[in-house]
């Protein structure tokens, strides 16, 4: 994507092949769900199977819920970084809790060990 300024996208290209796969898109969050939906849009357009996407942090504020709702997105991952609106009930959301995370971060900066293999990816 390109933006114009902060909040607006002057276009969106998409860069390969995505006709008949799960297409999984990924960002640090999810404000109003806008950018989000409409990549989705493009890449049902473009052939993809099923969109799903993941963020960090689900603000999830002003207009996203009725977006998402109405997206072709499948499925939506967040972790639990934020609270959630109090109005916010959207079956499509999933939260994942990085309390575990944060828990072995602590004990291992307590126990003065290394955070090595806590943040390694598999």
């Amino acid at each position: 994507k390109q933006r114009a300024e902060a909040s607006k996208i002057s276009s969106m290209d998409l860069v390969g092949n995505v006709d008949g796969c799960d297409c999984i898109l990924a960002d640090d969050m999810i404000d109003t769900a806008g950018t989000l939906c409409k990549a989705a849009a493009l890449l049902k357009e473009m052939g993809a199977r099923r969109v799903f996407a993941f963020a960090t942090h689900g603000l999830f504020s002003g207009p996203a819920q009725q977006r998402l709702r109405e997206s072709v997105i499948e499925e939506v991952v967040v972790t639990n970084s934020v609270p959630l609106p109090g109005d916010f009930k959207l079956d499509k959301v999933k939260r994942l809790s990085v309390a575990p995370l944060l828990a072995q971060v602590i004990r291992c900066l307590h126990n003065e060990e290394s955070l090595k293999d806590t943040v390694q990816v598999n």
